[in-house]
């Protein structure tokens, strides 16, 4: 069996409003788009890239899957590591994020803070 690759190369995260969302990350992350198209944007982040594609395009891309609603309820949460939990909700506050929770000190020695985006994809940053 071959070895997997040692990073993600892409995560496509389905969103409604595409331009809420572009939004959302350019202002949050302070990314730039690397392609975009009428119903996609494409974000740099890291070695990985961020896909927002609009719900409208994903059986197109998952068929004969099928896209849970978003009142479903979240499935996933996307852990980015970083140096200050509280310097960056902080941050993010002043940005206009509002955090689910956090910042709080786990029970595994991790201090946490998580947040949505407009999609409703959960985002953990983790110290």
């Amino acid at each position: 069996m071959s070895s997997w690759a040692q990073s993600i190369f892409a995560i496509t995260l389905f969103v409604e409003d595409l331009a809420a969302a572009k939004q959302f990350y350019q202002n949050v992350f302070d990314l730039p788009v690397v392609f975009e198209d009428d119903n996609s944007a494409v974000f740099g982040f890291g070695k990985t890239m961020i896909n927002l594609l609009k719900t409208t395009e994903v059986d197109e891309l998952i068929a004969p899957a099928t896209m849970a609603s978003r009142e479903a309820g979240s499935r996933a949460v996307l852990t980015i590591q970083v140096e200050d939990v509280d310097a960056l909700c902080a941050d993010l506050t002043k940005r206009g994020v509002t955090l689910i929770n956090g910042p709080m000190d786990r029970p595994w020695g991790v201090r946490t803070a998580s947040f949505a985006d407009p999609g409703g994809h959960i985002w953990e940053i983790a110290q």
